[in-house]
């Protein structure tokens, strides 16, 4: 990476895990030529900062006052303004919420680092923005900000708390430090160092209620608490009685302490977590794992697994208690040098393979390099967030193939639903009736990806081509390239909408097209340029649940195992009771006659599943029906596991066409009578005209030739699947010429 001038923002620089980690990234980034700049409250490790030429900025992000937040703001603004720094990487969450406030309004790349798990209620809650991407210090804090704040797993990333193994090394001398607290050369010395606020300070109150019991196994034991916090003078009266009622001058509170690898140099042994207990083991000090989040005791190759799955903070495992610290501290001492040494010995190992400063700073800068290599920002327009499942398999398959282009992107979502398409996909969404979501996510994209699907037609009415070619002039007026995404054009009646197309889609950059057909249709319209290519449907790309899944799916519906699956799938056309009636009959014919249950599939709901519903009642045989809120994969699956699906819905052919499985067409769009003959399905029946003996007796033939149907389909959807993957292509085309 090229040098960077960057910005760390954080609460103080008092002694912490997180501050440590922070002072290290820095003076490592500072080693490999970068600019830094900390802004902070201040604290002790700021002349060490300083020393190491990082420049430090008092702002008092410390406090959720609203009187420290504002004036927090508005410096934090001027900094950012008055440097302009290439990226600002916050540290805790009122810097994190306060950057995030100005990176909405000033647009630098911006990033967070989670060093540890927060709680969700209330103010506090909110107080939290993870910026572009994240960088969490461990496996389970990735979890817990995926779980609990909906953060993309694809916007996190790992690292670890990197140790300065120069700095803590065991060549170190801790001699000046047991001079000062007058601890003889030779005295065992146990230390623990943490922050002393109020749930932090367990381990170091255990530790002073034990001593008394570990001095009686220990002769000669001395005990030394370094940290600082809302909790110290109080612990400090609990020592002072201890050592009373010892006799003597045991436990030493030593404070806030920046000179750390002198004071682990002093001890035998270590007792605490996190990176203070990583300190120790580069310094080959045998540790006892105690936090008060956890416990885990004596580190060995045995704790190496849940160690580094939990940032060495223990989460989830058992709580301290006095007696455990007692026993694992007495045992600790009782080995033999050499075996104390063999402990040591592995720790500074670990710390070598896995938690070096170079890998700390190595993965901060990828993270970096992401938001630094700003992504494309592509706004999709569809018929995106109304309950259909064909439309959200698009959706699916646009993400699918995002994930995959040339350069990274974000993927802005004009949906119906906002929210719940923003959750589902991992992706920003906006309202796409609300004029300022729309402008103001037009003005912010880099590209316009329209589609895909049929959205140029107005057999549904006028206002809705009206609607999708007025998204693809404002995104023109903003001077955004707009690509055409695998759509289906037409049915287009009205020469008014023709001429509308013609002026709009004649402007787009890039064009592909789901059938031949729909070429036709805009040459027909005059529309020669762009280029036009045809490709096919994107859901051609997506993948299946597996077999078992796809059994379970079956299971949830109440279908019973053991016969053959017909499945159909109805829209609401208001054909009235008649329609209903011949529908049901042609069930109950498949499932009397033929031996086969049928199985209702609704694409969109709650319509579909209304007038499936209105059949199976009609029914006088079983029949069945899907649960509501199936992914795309789980429709493929559950359709896979079909001998024939008869369809009034395209995408429920796709389903059944990727899966291998023939289907008849109930005709009552073009585009289902253009793909029943691009994959050589029976012809379709005119859902006005709808005969259910006919049909029954299409089924009949199809069913008695399901191989010779499945080895064509094979063909014909493996040559779709390698069309399908032609979209993502050209887009990846388009944004290429933008580099």
């Amino acid at each position: 990476m090229n040098k960077k001038n960057i910005l760390m923002a954080t609460m103080g620089m008092n002694i912490g895990g997180a501050e440590t980690h922070i002072v290290e990234l820095c003076k490592e980034l500072v080693r490999r030529g970068h600019k830094i700049t900390v802004a902070s409250n201040g604290g002790v490790y700021v002349p060490e900062l300083t020393a190491a030429g990082v420049t430090h900025v008092a702002i008092p992000m410390h406090r959720r006052s609203p009187k420290d937040m504002v004036k927090s703001y508005f410096a934090l603004r001027r900094l950012i303004r008055t440097e302009r720094f290439d990226l600002v990487h916050a540290h805790a969450r009122i810097p994190s919420f306060l950057c995030g406030l100005l990176y909405k309004r000033l647009g630098f790349p911006f990033i967070t680092t989670a060093h540890g798990v927060y709680t969700t209620a209330g103010l506090a809650g909110k107080l939290t923005n993870w910026g572009e991407k994240t960088i969490a210090v461990s496996d389970d804090i990735k979890t817990y900000l995926i779980e609990n704040y909906g953060v993309p797993e694809t916007h996190i990333f790992t690292t670890v708390n990197g140790i300065d193994m120069e700095r803590f090394s065991p060549d170190v001398s801790g001699a000046v430090v047991r001079a000062e607290f007058g601890i003889p050369e030779d005295a065992p010395v146990v230390l623990h160092v943490s922050r002393l606020d109020e749930g932090p300070d367990i381990v170091a109150e255990q530790l002073i209620d034990i001593t008394r019991d570990l001095a009686t196994q220990v002769p000669g034991l001395y005990v030394l608490i370094a940290g600082g916090g809302n909790q110290l003078e109080r612990l400090r009266a609990k020592a002072e009685a201890v050592n009373g009622a010892i006799g003597r001058t045991v436990i030493h509170m030593a404070g806030l302490r920046t000179d750390i690898n002198a004071c682990i140099a002093a001890s035998d042994v270590f007792c605490g977590v996190s990176r203070a207990a990583l300190e120790a083991m580069s310094m080959e000090k045998p540790v006892v794992l105690a936090g008060f989040q956890g416990y885990a005791g004596i580190f060995d190759e045995s704790k190496l697994d849940v160690s580094r799955r939990t940032n060495f903070c223990y989460r989830g495992c058992n709580p301290p208690t006095g007696e455990a610290l007692l026993g694992d501290l007495a045992a600790c001492l009782a080995m033999a040098p050499d075996q104390r040494a063999d402990l040591g010995r592995y720790g500074r190992e670990t710390v070598r393979r896995y938690y070096s400063v170079a890998t700390m700073a190595d993965d901060t800068l990828r993270a970096y390099e992401t938001v630094l290599n700003r992504p494309k920002a592509l706004l999709l327009s569809g018929y995106y967030g109304f309950q259909n499942a064909g439309d959200d398999a698009i959706l699916d398959a646009f993400m699918k193939s995002a994930g995959e282009l040339p350069c990274p992107v974000r993927v802005t979502v004009l949906s119906n639903t906002p929210e719940q398409t923003a959750k589902k996909y991992g992706c920003e969404a906006a309202y796409r009736f609300g004029v300022f979501a729309v402008l103001r996510a037009l003005r912010r994209c880099d590209v316009l990806v329209s589609g895909g699907g049929s959205l140029l037609q107005d057999k549904s009415s006028t206002r809705s081509i009206i609607y999708y070619l007025s998204i693809v002039r404002l995104a023109k007026f903003f001077g955004k390239p707009v690509m055409l995404y695998a759509n289906g054009i037409g049915p287009v009646h009205r020469s008014a909408n023709r001429r509308r197309v013609k002026a709009v889609v004649s402007r787009a950059d890039m064009i592909t097209l789901r059938e031949e057909s729909s070429r036709d249709e805009l040459i027909r319209m005059g529309i020669t340029a762009p280029e036009i290519h045809v490709t096919a449907d994107p859901i051609f790309i997506l993948d299946s649940i597996d077999g078992d899944h796809a059994v379970q799916v079956l299971r949830d519906a109440g279908v019973p195992e053991g016969r053959p699956l017909v499945g159909i799938s109805v829209r609401n056309l208001r054909l009235g009771p008649g329609f209903v009636a011949q529908m049901a009959r042609l069930g109950d014919r498949l499932s009397q006659e033929l031996g086969y249950d049928v199985v209702f599939i609704p694409m969109q709901m709650p319509s579909d599943w209304a007038i499936s519903r209105e059949i199976m009642e009609r029914m006088t045989r079983p029949a069945y029906i899907l649960g509501e809120s199936l992914s795309a994969e789980a429709l493929i699956g559950a359709s896979g596991q079909m001998s024939l699906v008869i369809t009034m819905r395209l995408h429920t052919m796709l389903f059944a066409a990727k899966s291998r499985v023939p289907v008849i067409g109930l005709v009552c769009d073009p585009k289902i009578e253009y793909f029943l003959e691009k994959l050589n399905l029976p012809a379709g029946v005119p859902v006005e005209d709808f005969d259910p003996d006919r049909v029954f007796e299409q089924a009949s033939e199809v069913l008695d030739r399901l191989p010779a149907y499945g080895a064509d389909l094979e063909h014909r959807v493996s040559d779709m699947e390698a069309q399908a993957a032609e979209n993502g292509r050209y887009l990846g085309e388009l944004l290429k010429r933008m580099w």
